[in-house]
């Protein structure tokens, strides 16, 4: 036992190549298959410590779990689970973790799982929790999870950095979110960070995504560590850590500033894949760098023509999307992607992501029309408002429109408009902004004196995280509401629904009255405070 221990111990310190190279000349010595014998035939002799040990070398050594040694161990652990202590335990726990699911090892699981159960009241080792979090896995029931979780906070004064690492890592396994265990292991990460190495960093904001966790001091500590220190990691880290900042909805806008200037100054290093996840990134957290808007999106422009002989249809269409949604019409990339519109070569009739695309390739259209620079604001827009019932979520805002406004026919509710936009009220009003008109005494033609005000109530996710700073999507409707000759005012929906009466009543006055109730700000492409 403590002679393959030793070899697990040595193996594990090689790089990935030695390890393939000396896995072969371990498997193929004739010592190792005597030794392999002679623990077959002594397993069911050894202490509870060689035994868990032994198991844990040898999986991690790469033995197939099918062959009789593994399976013999897995047998011999079942056997003896109950004599194991809590150390004994944990290792046993980590190593089935890196198991598949077999007749044996779900067996042994169970037992464990039930052994667990008994002892947590016992340990006070986070380190061995941890483990024990990571076996019992997603499938555990509830009431296991709350106890782990409960025991665990019980020991969070003592919590180290790497157990803080371990934890995160833990929780995904159990796919168990505990908002107060991810806290503290929050605070200790940003304590740290600039211990933290690259592979840890994109595991917890990769953790943070798979847990739906967002903790914007975690993610703002993150991003100014990487943007401190930028000179230190190559464009492709950079671009991982983007990636998954767009993942969770998080704008970290110095480091997409100073990852623009690197684009713009040297484009070479975008290949095919990297372009795509650059234009994915910047479109969906609505970024365009100050100053350099115009050498930016050339310098992605001319990046995606070069790519375009060999760019499959849907890779155009998301690279025209994204570009688009920014406001950048890319002509070229554009008469190619509508060439082939019509056909099946966009929208295959058989494709599982068709409604996705023909919302994209609707999206792209609109643009070419609406952004181009010889639209102009159209003097009459046609509306239809749908009588049906409204949703939940917007009763309330009705209710306080007709308290505050006295009628119902002074706002339309769930307006359509051209371009398969939507809006969920339209308010028209004097060019003072003093008077709230009726409906009807403007309905039938167009006049230049109306003001026409968009309230959209909009889901936190349409913001990027812990800010009012819309996402690409929602950025897009706005600058083509404005377009259209609407002034757009958001109103988190969360945030209104939380209010009393009176309070939504008077918010929705100082919109639609206020003086300072429509800033320019709020109808551009974007707003990076």
């Amino acid at each position: 036992a403590n002679c393959l221990t030793m070899v697990w111990k040595l193996f594990k310190n090689l790089s990935e190549d030695q390890q393939r190279y000396e896995r072969q000349l371990i498997f193929e010595h004739p010592a190792f298959v005597k030794l392999c014998q002679q623990l077959l035939r002594d397993s069911r002799r050894m202490t509870q410590g060689d035994l868990v040990f032994t198991l844990h070398a040898a999986v991690n050594l790469g033995v197939p779990q099918n062959t009789l040694l593994v399976q013999t161990l897995v047998r011999v652990c079942q056997e003896k689970l109950n004599q194991f202590n809590n150390r004994c335990i944990s290792v046993l726990a980590t190593t089935l973790a890196g198991l598949e699911k077999d007749k044996n090892v779900s067996a042994l699981q169970a037992g464990l799982q039930l052994l667990v159960e008994q002892r947590i009241p016992s340990i006070r080792d986070i380190f061995i929790l941890q483990n024990l979090m990571k076996c019992v896995g997603k499938d555990a029931p509830v009431f296991l999870k709350k106890k782990l979780e409960v025991a665990v906070l019980k020991e969070i004064d003592d919590l180290t950095f790497p157990n803080a690492l371990r934890l995160f890592s833990a929780l995904v396994a159990m796919n168990y979110c505990s908002i107060p265990i991810l806290n503290a292991c929050s605070k200790k990460i940003q304590d740290s960070v600039q211990d933290t190495s690259f592979r840890q960093l994109i595991l917890i904001l990769e953790a943070c995504y798979s847990l739906q966790y967002r903790n914007v001091k975690l993610f703002s500590a993150i991003a100014d560590y990487v943007n401190s220190t930028a000179c230190l990691w190559d464009k492709r880290q950079m671009i991982l850590f983007l990636s998954a900042f767009e993942t969770l909805g998080f704008q970290p806008s110095e480091l997409m500033g100073i990852f623009a200037e690197k684009v713009t100054e040297d484009p070479e290093f975008l290949n095919l894949k990297n372009l795509l996840i650059v234009l994915r990134v910047y479109s969906r957290l609505n970024y365009i760098p100050r100053g350099q808007k115009h050498q930016f999106f050339e310098t992605l422009h001319n990046c995606l023509n070069k790519y375009l002989p060999q760019i499959s249809n849907t890779e155009r269409l998301k690279a025209v999307y994204s570009l688009c949604v920014l406001g950048y019409l890319p002509h070229r990339a554009l008469d190619e992607l509508l060439q082939k519109d019509g056909g099946d070569e966009i929208l295959p009739s058989d494709d599982l992501y068709k409604e996705r695309k023909e919302v994209m390739l609707h999206c792209v259209k609109a643009c070419m029309e609406l952004d181009s620079p010889s639209f102009t604001k159209p003097a009459f827009i046609p509306t239809e408002s749908s009588s049906s019932l409204l949703s939940l979520n917007l009763r309330k805002a009705r209710e306080a429109l007709i308290e505050l406004l006295g009628d119902e026919n002074m706002f339309q509710q769930s307006v359509q408009l051209p371009y398969k936009y939507h809006i969920d009220f339209e308010i028209r009003m004097d060019s003072d902004r003093k008077k709230v008109l009726p409906i009807s005494a403007t309905d039938d033609h167009g006049d230049s004196n109306v003001q026409r005000l968009a309230f959209l109530f909009v889901p936190l996710s349409a913001f990027c995280v812990g800010t009012t700073h819309p996402q690409g999507k929602l950025a897009m409707k706005k600058r083509h509401l404005s377009k259209l000759g609407y002034h757009v005012i958001l109103v988190l929906n969360k945030k209104f629904q939380e209010m009393t009466n009176e309070d939504a009543v008077e918010f929705l006055k100082g919109k639609i009255y206020s003086e300072n109730a429509f800033p320019v700000s709020e109808v551009t492409v974007q707003d990076n405070k």
